[in-house]
């Protein structure tokens, strides 16, 4: 396996020989899988994002015909059937996902009995282990959007007893209740959630659905700014980002929809049509290569559940393409990337 380093690294090219050169870390499995320096051309580095993945995307929990402890792990790289990998540690559905560069995080969401969690779980990417507990927000809720900086996670807005404009802070590193980390321009449930390098984004939601996208930086503890507006306007939509865009998929209209469309990160403005879903959903997860972006699972409503993964390149306006199936039909659950 090879993980690219990060792009200051490549910019700086701390150590590197001759101009022109940078460094790229690479696993050596020859050698108790030690990492190595390696220099190459600085033309054949990849930035891979922190909110991005090279290899898998993964679900955790949701509901299908009751709340699930599931976690499943599909392939990038092939359409296949998702395989299990593990169990988050308390069964729940409504939930946000963060994911560092090791591990996957699953925020708050409904226990079983419809009461409201504050807990983080962790799962490792790279075991099919049981979660282990990584803390609680500063306040149980449901309906929020998870973001994803190089060193923390973050959970936006979502639902208490009513819409909620709470942006929470956590650390990856280390196992502590979250911070508060500023606020939504306005409370809302069921937001969709997209991350740049040093930005998070809040698009969609609210009771009978929004186009407002908030910006907030990772850096400050501040209240969100508006800063570009979807389409139509929805709410439990899920987010997808490249390097450069946030994209925001299905969700709820004044019925399900298939939409995807997308803001950039430079400028904001009003969103652009980005093609459609192949099956109109809501409650879906959503996962970001450095290409592509999947949706996953989701209910079209009165029961009807999905195990669907669609597939979108970042680059080209089309219909999403099947890209095989997460192991049962649900929706609720939290997106993650590896």
């Amino acid at each position: 396996m090879t993980r690219k380093i990060s792009h200051s690294l490549i910019n700086g090219r701390a150590g590197a020989g001759t101009a022109g050169q940078g460094l790229k870390v690479e696993w050596d499995s020859t050698n108790d899988g030690e990492l190595h320096w390696m220099d190459v051309s600085e033309s054949t580095l990849e930035y891979v994002a922190p909110f991005q993945g090279s290899n898998y995307g993964f679900t955790a929990s949701g509901y299908d015909s009751s709340h699930t402890t599931i976690i499943d792990k599909f392939a990038f790289s092939s359409n296949v059937t998702a395989s299990s990998h593990g169990d988050l540690s308390v069964a729940r559905t409504s939930v946000s996902g963060q994911s560092s560069s090791t591990d996957g995080f699953t925020s708050g969401g409904y226990l079983v009995g419809w009461s409201m969690s504050n807990s983080i779980d962790k799962f490792a990417f790279s075991s099919n282990t049981t979660a282990s507990d990584h803390g609680d927000l500063s306040v149980a809720r449901i309906g929020l959007a998870g973001q994803s900086s190089s060193t923390d996670g973050f959970a936006a807005g979502g639902e208490i007893s009513t819409d909620s404009d709470t942006i929470d802070k956590f650390a990856f590193s280390s196992n502590v209740t979250a911070t508060d980390h500023g606020n939504l321009s306005t409370a809302r449930r069921g937001v969709a959630g997209q991350s740049s390098s040093t930005h998070g984004y809040a698009s969609g939601g609210g009771a009978s659905g929004s186009t407002t996208v908030d910006k907030f930086a990772f850096s400050s503890n501040t209240t969100a700014t508006d800063w570009a507006d979807l389409t139509q306007a929805r709410k439990a939509a899920n987010g997808q980002s490249s390097t450069d865009k946030g994209f925001t998929s299905g969700g709820e209209i004044s019925s399900t929809t298939n939409y995807i469309d997308y803001f950039t990160f430079a400028s904001g403005g009003t969103a652009t049509d980005h093609g459609d879903l192949s099956t109109a959903r809501h409650s879906t997860a959503g996962q970001s290569s450095t290409t592509q972006g999947f949706t996953s699972g989701g209910t079209a409503g009165g029961g009807v559940m999905y195990d669907i993964i669609d597939k979108f390149n970042f680059s080209s306006n089309t219909t999403a393409s099947d890209h095989g199936d997460i192991t049962t039909s649900r929706a609720g659950h939290s997106g993650h990337q590896y």
